[in-house]
């Protein structure tokens, strides 16, 4: 007799057909060919699929078919369930309480759920019990036996093989707490025009830089997160050697009037991220504190923080962001679906017990940020910032010199010649800024955003630097456009214009304001090679660099290369 008339026979005669549609419960394995569930051949040596549950309970056994609840007594195999669940109590379900019977199945699967069900016969029998299993079904699960003789060793070896290497996996795991996840920047870059802030050509050299970071990510109760990132670089902000001003500096690289670190490997974000409430998570940043930890920056495409979207500082968040870094806390709450509350509040130096440091003594951050989203497509953030001692290079880099007064008259040694006189003056600042952020997804490849921020700016004493106590009046704005999958699905295209943090009106008077208006030009496309490598050119234009029309327009090109992992 042919397999074909012995299966038909089979489907006449006894209830356990119902078994094959039920074998993904009652085995707890899903079992597919990853081409399409369906052998070319009996000699077909495709490797299977086999995914088990997220958890031990992903089914469980059934006592009666009233717990399945897509089987009504009108199904035409409910009599052939009921009497298989209550004879042989050989029947699971899904965790939803969903049988699915009219799902599709492979001989694997046939074999799978006969072999389940023959286990089960061979307990009842074990357990003087034979008495519930009839002659005619044992001889027809004999002949089905046979039938499936091949697959069924297949199957065993196959599992077989699976529980040895998952066994070998479990023992040589790194951690059953922590995953390591991290990411290689390299770029190649160099300024093809244009003068620096002291109105000097710039050198024409291209250089090549990278970032590196690894984060251990460590979780004890599975809602919360303990990150320990590990980081080393080796490029340097332009304004540190080539510029002079934080205006165009690249997110990935070291930190204005920095020298970088050479590839010294340190511990760079160390937080610990938990649940307060169902609706309120607390971060307790401990080093290299950040906002965008627990604060929306309503730029969704362009924020990769320097390794995707955006390249320069500027083009990556709203520079009053900046203002915010260090040590402390933050606290993100959801009111509904639709508005957030972020608060948050980051010291500088708060390891050091001398007088004007510690954590609420010496320089700090505070934010207040509501954001809305009236609609899933729509988001607004209403930003409020309040520093000591911060400038926009104290995270970041942007902005005119004028606009950091602290940081370059404090690091800058390179300062334009109206601001040379004042170098290494240490003047005390304290700011309020105010930002409001938005994005609007128009289409599925079609982001508008942006944002403006204004910061006021007090000198709070001379401390005889020959420079007067007073205000700067402190203006940004920007409008980018994104293109989420421009070409190839993954890619993103991004275009970014506005005015880097500029000095609108000053009653400093040997400070003054900022002569002229400096724009910021960038576009940039990044391409999708794989899951775990983009490559991204990118151009950058700046305008009267550090807002002096004296000096050419100063010309910045950039290749990218981002490896994840």
């Amino acid at each position: 007799m042919s397999k074909a008339k012995v299966l038909w026979s089979f489907l006449q005669q006894t209830p356990f057909i119902v078994l094959v549609a039920s074998f993904v419960g009652y085995s707890k394995l899903a079992i597919a060919s990853p081409a399409n569930n369906t052998s070319k051949s009996d000699n077909n040596q495709t490797e299977l699929s086999l995914e088990l549950p997220a958890t031990s309970d992903a089914v469980a056994q059934v006592t009666s078919v009233s717990q399945l609840s897509d089987v009504q007594p009108t199904d035409w195999a409910f009599q052939a369930l009921q009497s298989l669940v209550e004879r042989y109590g050989c029947i699971a379900g899904y965790p939803n309480s969903t049988y699915r019977g009219n799902r599709a199945m492979t001989r694997y699967e046939f074999a799978a759920g006969l072999n389940a069900c023959l286990q089960r016969i061979n307990e009842l029998i074990a357990t003087s019990t034979n008495d519930l299993v009839k002659k005619e079904d044992l001889t027809t699960l004999q002949k089905l036996q046979e039938q499936f003789i091949t697959e069924l060793a297949t199957l065993r070896g196959r599992v077989d093989a699976l529980e040895t290497h998952s066994a070998e996996l479990e023992e040589h795991q790194f951690s059953t707490t922590t995953k390591l996840n991290g990411e290689a920047v390299f770029a190649v870059a160099g300024i093809v025009a244009g003068d620096n802030a002291r109105g000097e050509k710039i050198n024409r050299n291209p250089i090549l830089g990278d970032r590196v970071r690894l984060n251990f990510d460590s979780s004890f109760t599975g809602k919360d997160l303990l990150r320990t990132r590990l980081q080393a670089t080796n490029l340097n902000a332009f304004s540190a050697n080539s510029t002079f001003t934080p205006e165009g500096d690249f997110r990935f690289a070291a930190g204005t009037f920095d020298n970088g670190n050479n590839n010294a490997v340190g511990i760079d974000a160390l937080l610990y991220q938990f649940p307060l409430t169902q609706k309120t998570n607390v971060v307790v940043e401990a080093n290299a504190g950040a906002i965008d930890d627990f604060t929306n920056t309503v730029n969704p495409y362009l924020d990769g923080d320097g390794g995707s979207g955006a390249f320069t500082q500027f083009g990556t968040r709203n520079p009053i962001y900046y203002l915010v870094n260090g040590t402390g806390l933050g606290i993100q709450h959801q009111f509904s679906k639709n508005l957030e509350l972020s608060l948050g509040y980051l010291a500088n130096d708060p390891a050091n017990p001398q007088n004007g440091s510690g954590l609420f003594n010496g320089a700090y951050g505070a934010i207040a940020q509501l954001t809305v989203k009236p609609t899933d497509k729509f988001t607004v953030g209403l930003t409020y910032v309040n520093s000591y001692n911060n400038d926009f290079t104290a995270n970041g880099s942007t902005g005119s010199n004028r606009a950091n007064l602290r940081s370059a008259l404090l690091n800058n040694p390179n300062l334009p010649n109206d601001l040379a006189p004042f170098s290494g003056a240490d003047l005390p600042v304290s700011s309020n800024a105010y930002g409001v952020e938005a994005s609007l997804q128009l289409s599925d490849k079609f982001v508008l955003g942006g944002w403006a921020g204004y910061t006021n700016t007090r000198i709070l004493a001379s401390n005889g630097s020959g420079i007067n106590r007073g205000t700067l009046d402190i203006w940004n704005w920007a409008v980018t456009l994104g293109f989420p999958d421009l070409g190839k699905k993954g890619n993103l295209a991004g275009i970014v214009v506005g005015m880097e943090p500029y000095v609108t009106s000053s009653s400093v008077a040997q400070i003054g304001k900022d002569k002229n208006n400096s724009y910021h030009l960038e576009a940039f496309y990044q391409y999708k090679v794989s899951d775990n490598i983009t490559i991204t050119p990118g151009v950058i234009w700046l305008t009267s660099p550090d807002n002096n029309s004296n000096n050419n327009d100063a010309v910045i090109g950039a290749l990218r290369t981002t490896f994840t992992f």
